[in-house]
């Protein structure tokens, strides 16, 4: 008889919205209560099997839906897309996905990027419409669901409808079509919408029967137990002193005995396993095993102590190593694309990365190099070459990663902008502001080599010397001053070209709004040309001021009020 295994169900959303609760609702634990400030903060499984589901949910067999399926395998997640993009070969790892979204906030940003993440993986999911019990005057009268909805006050029905057809119309927009369950007929064609409290349990049961009836019906042929033994490492811990990798055995069979292999970015690590464990049903303990059957969490104590990545692949290990190899390199190309040119992508897992990279590409930022692991020196190098083909791409955007001492220093020191950030969408907003504000930076350095605004308030008692050069303090009130400038006064007379500029007894290039400076002015006497001027400008063409006020978008308002002034002074 072919064997079934029980489908991967991944509960995702965003952070706060209850998702973990849900979780603890089914299992009746309380795990989120021992959360850093309550938010999920590494991935963790639950194993429910048919029994329980039977128990916590007499509508299955009311619904009259014959359960062949073993159970299912939840895996909680942190809130953003990174967490929801476990993958597999050729796919998502996750059969099925709930999404929770609370009914009194809508779709937040990281609620988008689960969608996209869902719609690019083609995860079939439903929506958990969470918190309904903070909807104003709701009462929890019925058992039924459907019941409960109708048996409101009308305003708390009104505002109920409100929030569900918001809901429905913000999801139109990001290109799915949802109902509420009971209204569906093919749940292939619409998502279905959930209402439910984690907090009340209220709808829990008909969440637990529509997944029942979604995975009977469309999925019991997709779930066939396979010969190959296959998983991904979700992460490693340490428990005194001793690694333990948890992982997700996806398909076939796992032996203690077995010797198996886990991808890396160049050798795969081949090793023996000391100690596996399976989680226990609804709980969170491992129980030591001899063999272990997809799908289902495991933490394996290995023989080898080489470094294991997060999100890698692993399958058994039978003397092939070469065609094992290629099947990894496959299998992480499928979604490691990079560019000819771009930036430097980092993240924590290859989860993570593949979920970075899908995001960037959607914001068109290109990547040159990407990988797993804190940001170090290498990364800064590979930064730094792309400041000479593209100022643009000379960054490191670091996702849920430390930056390691030495290279934080190297950046400073080159010049390296470096971002991280623990939540994926923050981390892209900000690549996306900075690439935006270095290319009008560029825009405008080329801009300033045709012409250069400046703005100077003469401080007439630093008179260093009076001629043979003039040498005097003077205060950048705008823009910038430098070598070589041609200044005139406020009557539009000419001057002279700076032919040296002192910051504190030091020679500068360059002085910018706010600094006093000492300036050298060759041919000039100070007391005959400038004993009674208070300002002097930076000498602009017409041409020139023609070009700036049409680019006046890459300019301050203080340099814009300078153009002004030359323009009137000048009478252009």
């Amino acid at each position: 008889m072919t064997k079934i295994r029980q489908p991967i169900v991944t509960v995702c959303g965003h952070v706060d919205h209850g998702k973990t609760t849900l979780l603890d609702s089914l299992r009746g634990s309380c795990v989120a209560d021992k959360e850093a400030g309550r938010i999920t903060q590494k991935i963790s499984f639950t194993l429910f099997p048919a029994d329980n589901l039977k128990k916590a949910c007499p509508l299955i067999e009311k619904s009259k839906i014959n359960l062949e399926i073993p159970g299912f395998l939840f895996i909680d997640t942190p809130g953003h897309a990174a967490f929801t993009n476990l993958r597999k070969r050729g796919g998502s790892l996750a059969d099925l996905a709930i999404l929770v979204i609370d009914i009194n906030e809508g779709i937040k940003p990281q609620t988008a990027e689960v969608l996209q993440i869902l719609r690019i993986n083609k995860t079939p999911f439903m929506i958990a419409l969470n918190k309904i019990d903070n909807i104003s005057g709701w009462r929890k009268i019925n058992e039924g669901l459907r019941a409960n909805i109708e048996s409101q006050a009308l305003n708390t029905k009104q505002i109920f409808d409100e929030k569900l057809f918001t809901l429905i119309g913000s999801l139109n927009s990001h290109g799915f079509d949802a109902d509420l369950f009971d209204n569906i007929n093919d749940f292939t064609k619409k998502i279905a919408l959930i209402p439910c409290s984690a907090k009340t349990k209220e709808g829990l049961q008909e969440l637990i029967m529509v997944l029942c009836g979604i995975s009977q019906k469309y999925l019991k042929d997709k779930l066939t137990l396979g010969k190959e033994t296959k998983g991904v490492i979700l992460e490693v811990k340490k428990e005194k002193s001793i690694n333990y990798a948890e992982a997700i055995l996806y398909d076939g069979e796992l032996s203690k005995e077995d010797e198996i292999a886990i991808a890396t970015f160049d050798e795969p690590v081949i090793s023996k396993i000391r100690i596996l464990e399976e989680i226990e049903p609804i709980c969170s303990k491992f129980k030591p095993k001899d063999k272990v059957t997809a799908s289902t969490g495991i933490r394996m104590q290995l023989i080898e102590k080489m470094e294991i990545l997060p999100g890698m692949p692993f399958v058994s290990y039978k003397k092939d190593k070469e065609r094992i190899k290629e099947e990894f390199k496959k299998q992480i190309s499928e979604n490691i694309k990079t560019s000819k040119n771009g930036i430097i992508a980092k993240a924590d897992s290859l989860g993570s990365l593949e979920a970075l990279l899908i995001l960037l590409s959607q914001s068109n930022i290109p990547v040159l190099k990407a990988s797993i692991g804190s940001i170090g020196k290498s990364d800064v190098i590979a930064a730094k070459a792309n400041l000479e083909i593209n100022e643009i791409d000379s960054v490191i955007a670091g996702f849920n990663i430390p930056i390691d001492e030495d290279a934080k220093e190297l950046a400073l020191q080159s010049n390296i902008k470096i971002l991280t950030d623990e939540v994926i969408y923050k981390l892209i907003e900000n690549l996306v502001l900075f690439r935006e504000e270095k290319a009008k930076d560029i825009e405008k350095r080329k801009l300033m080599q045709l012409a250069t605004i400046c703005k100077l308030s003469i401080i007439h008692k630093y008179l260093f010397r009076n001629s043979n050069p003039a040498i005097f303090g003077v205060k950048v009130e705008g823009g910038k001053l430098i070598q070589h400038l041609h200044l005139i006064d406020n009557t539009g007379e000419k001057i002279a070209k700076v032919k040296n500029i002192q910051s504190q007894n030091q020679s500068v290039s360059e002085a910018t709004e706010g600094m006093e400076v000492a300036v050298s002015l060759p041919g000039i006497n100070f007391d005959r040309k400038l004993a009674d001027k208070k300002t002097l400008y930076s000498d602009i063409g017409e041409k020139q001021l023609k070009i700036l006020k049409k680019n006046k978008d890459l300019l301050s308002s203080k340099e814009l009020q300078i153009l002004q002034e030359i323009a009137v002074i000048k009478g252009f």
